[in-house]
C-alpha cells in the first residue's frame, strides 16, 4: 500500500476483456459498456480497452502492454475452473508471483457446493489459487474470487511508480456486485481525485433521442455556462440523460440542472440512475397498496417476465395470462366471440376485453393487456405489421392506446412492453 497518497487529476485506466467466445462473436461483450459507465459515473475515464482470446500469449501481451502506461489495469474473465480459464495462471507467471492455495477461498467454494447440494468437481479447486501478495476480492455470487495486485514499483512502466492490476470474473452477475463492493472502494482509496465530481442520470421512455435533445436545446447553453455536461444514451424503448460536472459545488450545479431537465421533460422521466421501468412500476404499486394482473398476446409473456424479475414483485403482481390464440382469449379472459369476429384479435375492443377479463379473473386493482402484430408477416393495409393495441383497466375505467411499432420482432416486443408499463406508471403518478 502507498504510504502517502496524492490526489489524481487523471488516472490512466485500461480494461482487458478476455474470452475466445468474444472474438468469435458467440456472446456480446457487455462489460465494455457497463464498466466504462461505472468508471465515468465515479469521475474516472477509461482511456483504452481491448478484447483478446483465451490464449496465454494474447493475455500476457495485452496486460504487459497496458501496464507500460496505466495506473490501473482491469481484466475480466479467465478465473473459472475450466481449461480455457488462464488469466490467473498467466499473469502470476508474468509477474513472477507464485500461486498458493488459499484455505479461506477453498472453504468458501466448498460452502457454495454444499448450499447447492452438489458434489464439488476436483477442477473447481483451482479457483482457490492466489498469486503471492494478491488481495482476494470475495465473490458471494459465484465460486471464482476476484484478485487485486499492487505493482510497487511497476516493472513494465518506463516512468516508474505504482500500478494496480485487478482481475474480475467474467459472468456479469458476479462482476457487477464485485465491482461495487471491492473495486470502487479501492479506486477511491488508491486514486483519490483532486477535484469534486458529480453525475446524475435521468431515465426516460416514450420519446426518441432527437426529440429529447430538441426539447432540451434551449437549456443546454445555460448548463454549459455552469460547467455542466449533458450526454445521451439511447437504447431500445428508452433514452438516458446524463448530467455531470467537476470542480467546486459540482453536486449543486448538477442538482440545479436536474431540476431544469425535470421541468422540461416532466412525465417522460420514469426514474434515475440504474432504475428499470418495471421496478419503478412495482414500487409504485406497492406504495399505493395496489395489485396488478397482465394479459398478453403479441408480447408472449415479456411483460410478466420483466415484472417478475423485480425482487418483491409478488407483493403487487398477482399473475397473468398468455392468450396467443383467439380460443384462449375467449376461454381464459372472457373475450366475446362476436368481438373477435367483428373487430379482429388485434383491435381496441379486444384489448379492452382482455384487460377487463384478466382483472376480474385475478381480482386485481389494475390490469394491463396487449394484442398486436409482431411480424414479419400477418399485416394488412388496415393493420400493418407493428400495429399494437394495449389497455389499462381498473374498477371504473378502461383506457386503450394504439401504436404502430414497425420494427423487427424482438424490438417490437421490447418497445411494446415499455409502452404498456409506462402507461401504468403514468396513471399511478396521477394518483388514479
Amino acid at each position: 500500500m502507498r504510504g502517502t497518497l496524492r490526489p489524481f487529476s487523471r488516472v490512466e485506466i485500461e480494461i482487458i476483456n478476455t474470452g475466445t467466445e468474444l472474438m468469435l462473436g458467440r456472446i456480446l461483450n457487455t462489460h465494455q459498456q457497463w464498466l466504462c459507465r461505472r468508471f465515468a459515473d465515479l469521475g474516472y475515464v477509461v482511456t483504452r480497452q481491448v478484447a483478446v482470446a483465451d490464449t496465454p500469449a494474447d493475455i500476457e501481451r495485452a496486460v504487459r502492454d497496458a501496464l507500460t502506461r496505466s495506473d490501473l489495469v482491469l481484466t475480466t474473465g479467465g478465473l473459472g475452473p475450466t481449461s480455457d480459464d488462464l488469466t490467473r495462471e498467466v499473469l502470476a507467471r508474468m509477474l513472477g508471483k507464485p500461486l498458493h492455495e488459499d484455505a479461506g477461498v477453498l472453504a468458501e467454494i466448498e460452502r457454495v457446493f454444499q448450499r447447492l447440494q452438489r458434489p464439488m468437481p476436483a477442477s473447481t479447486r483451482v479457483q482457490a489459487l492466489v498469486p503471492e501478495g494478491a488481495i482476494v476480492l470475495p465473490n458471494p455470487n459465484g465460486t471464482a474470487p476476484g484478485l487485486a495486485l499492487e505493482l510497487s514499483p511497476n516493472p513494465f512502466r518506463a516512468k516508474g511508480g505504482n500500478s494496480w492490476l485487478i482481475m474480475l470474473p467474467g459472468p456479469p452477475r458476479e462482476l457487477h456486485p464485485m465491482f461495487a463492493s471491492a473495486v470502487e472502494p479501492l479506486l477511491h482509496r488508491e486514486f483519490p481525485l483532486d477535484h469534486p465530481f458529480s453525475a446524475q442520470t435521468l431515465r426516460t421512455t416514450g420519446v426518441g433521442e432527437s426529440a429529447l435533445e430538441d426539447a432540451l436545446q434551449g437549456a443546454i447553453p445555460g448548463f454549459r455556462a455552469e460547467g455542466v455536461e449533458i450526454g445521451y444514451c439511447a437504447r431500445i424503448g428508452q433514452v438516458d440523460v446524463r448530467l455531470s460536472a467537476s470542480g467546486a459545488d459540482a453536486a449543486g450545479r448538477v442538482g440545479a440542472a436536474v431540476v431544469a431537465v425535470r421541468a422540461i421533460l416532466g412525465p417522460d422521466i420514469f426514474g434515475t440512475g440504474d432504475e428499470e421501468l418495471e421496478a419503478v412500476v412495482i414500487r409504485k404499486l406497492i406504495e399505493k397498496g395496489k395489485s396488478l394482473a397482465v394479459a398478453e398476446s403479441c408480447t408472449g409473456g415479456g411483460i410478466g417476465n420483466s415484472l417478475s424479475n423485480v425482487p418483491g414483485a409478488s407483493a403487487a403482481f398477482l399473475g397473468g395470462f398468455i392468450t396467443y390464440s383467439n380460443a384462449s382469449k375467449e376461454r381464459l379472459l372472457g373475450v366475446k366471440s362476436k368481438t373477435l369476429s367483428k373487430h379482429g384479435a388485434v383491435s381496441a375492443e379486444v384489448a379492452q376485453e382482455m384487460a377487463e377479463g384478466s382483472r376480474l379473473a385475478l381480482g386485481s386493482d389494475y390490469a394491463i393487456a396487449v394484442t398486436g402484430i409482431a411480424g414479419p408477416g400477418g399485416g394488412s393495409t388496415e393493420k400493418p405489421v407493428g400495429t399494437v393495441y394495449f389497455a389499462l383497466a381498473d374498477a371504473g375505467t378502461t383506457l386503450v392506446w394504439h401504436r404502430v411499432n414497425a420494427w423487427d420482432r424482438s424490438t417490437f416486443k421490447t418497445v411494446t412492453t415499455a409502452q404498456v408499463l409506462n402507461a401504468l406508471r403514468v396513471r399511478l403518478d396521477l394518483g388514479k
